[in-house]
């Protein structure tokens, strides 16, 4: 038996329902970041995979999907994340002086699932703030993620705080290899004491034994001042600690039910965060639904390094862990030539209705579309009659 009609893994259609979850909630997100400034930008599916993926690190060259274009020869990348591109457009096409929001909405293409279930094909939403170097820009981008989660999410949302200055500010003076660098940031992530013993050699005992106290750091925020008794008090250390400290107390102040909690330890995507990291997580989903931070060096390929904050979510992700959205009633209506007909329907659909109209030979279920009403010809108009 032919199997040519199955998808890929982790690729799948999303039928009526679902889709309708999925594009009421896109644009419920879009209208949210256009009401706070963000203007949207739609870059390409494709481009050249060396503008793809300048800034990223090695993590985002293995999910990209590479082609060679049959107009150029060059290889081309199908993106695995829109950061890139927007940073592209603040700096070359936009290059404004001043701070640029920027949202986007557009399917990104992984060639590997992030997780057992997770789509190769999310829907990524993502906002960005260029040109700002404060905490406030952090909790801008941190307020809207948060009213993002909570359009599709019931019941209490957390968020996770880390920072990516913390192990920078550790490792100052340092010589690492790249490659040995980014073992010992997942070493560190993943929380395993036996593999950071194994690449901890070249750092000095203080060092190491900051190390080994970093993976104990997670919680509420008694590990701030756990950190700032247990760290080297350097610069770097000291103020990803104090904007941590800010970052929590604004929550709690204007977020009296969110939950916030601190993993000092958490340094994925060490390569490309610069500063803040968070994650927002949800009852009942297994993985945080939107994540984002601060990557200041995004841009710097471009020729334009300046502060950059911003964060992405998969609105399929968040769609199927939301409250379903109800299916919209509809009004049947016969086939007919009939000017009357056709205006009835024609008022009913500009004010907002869905009418279904019967073609010749089409039998009815009232169940497939949730008809509720239908129109009918009634002593020589056309009225609507509930089903």
């Amino acid at each position: 038996m032919s199997r040519a009609w199955l998808l890929p893994e982790h690729f799948a259609d999303i039928l009526p329902a679902g889709a309708l979850q999925v594009e009421h909630l896109r644009r419920d997100l879009l209208d949210l970041a256009s009401r706070r400034g963000f203007e949207l930008v739609i870059p390409p599916l494709l481009e050249h995979l060396d503008s793809l993926l300048s800034g990223t690190g090695s993590e985002l060259d293995l999910q990209t999907f590479k082609l060679v274009d049959q107009v150029s020869g060059r290889t081309l990348g199908l993106r695995a994340d829109t950061t890139p591109q927007v940073a592209r457009i603040d700096a070359h096409l936009l290059n404004r002086p001043g701070v640029t929001r920027l949202c986007y909405c557009g399917p990104v293409v992984h060639t590997l699932p992030s997780t057992a279930n997770a789509s190769r094909e999310p829907l990524q939403f993502g906002a960005e703030i260029y040109g700002h170097a404060g905490v406030e820009s952090e909790i801008e981008v941190l307020e809207l993620s948060l009213d993002a989660v909570s359009r599709a999410c019931a019941g209490q949302l957390t968020v996770d705080l880390a920072d990516a200055r913390i192990l920078r500010g550790l490792l100052a003076g340092v010589a690492l290899e790249a490659e040995r660098l980014q073992e010992l940031a997942g070493a560190v992530s993943r929380k395993d004491t036996a593999a950071l013993r194994d690449l901890t050699p070249p750092l000095d005992d203080a060092s190491r034994e900051a190390l080994s106290a970093l993976l104990g750091m997670y919680g509420d925020a008694s590990v701030l001042a756990l950190a700032a008794e247990r760290l080297p008090g350097r610069a770097l250390i000291r103020r990803a600690l104090e904007d941590l400290e800010r970052l929590g107390g604004h929550l709690r102040r204007h977020f009296p039910d969110l939950n916030v909690s601190f993993d000092l330890a958490d340094m994925g995507g060490y390569g490309y965060y610069s500063g803040l990291r968070f994650a927002v997580y949800a009852p009942g989903a297994s993985t945080a639904l939107a994540r984002g931070g601060r990557y200041d060096e995004v841009g710097a390929i471009f020729g334009r390094n300046r502060p950059a904050v911003g964060f992405s979510l998969d609105v399929k992700a968040l769609a199927a862990s939301g409250t379903p959205v109800a299916q919209p009633a509809c009004v049947r209506a016969p086939w007919s030539e009939d000017p009357q007909l056709k205006a009835a329907v024609r008022q009913l659909r500009e004010a907002g209705h869905t009418v279904v109209l019967e073609l010749p030979g089409e039998e009815a279920h009232d169940d497939d579309r949730g008809f509720d009403r239908v129109l009918e010809h009634v002593s020589g108009r056309w009225v609507l009659r509930a089903v």
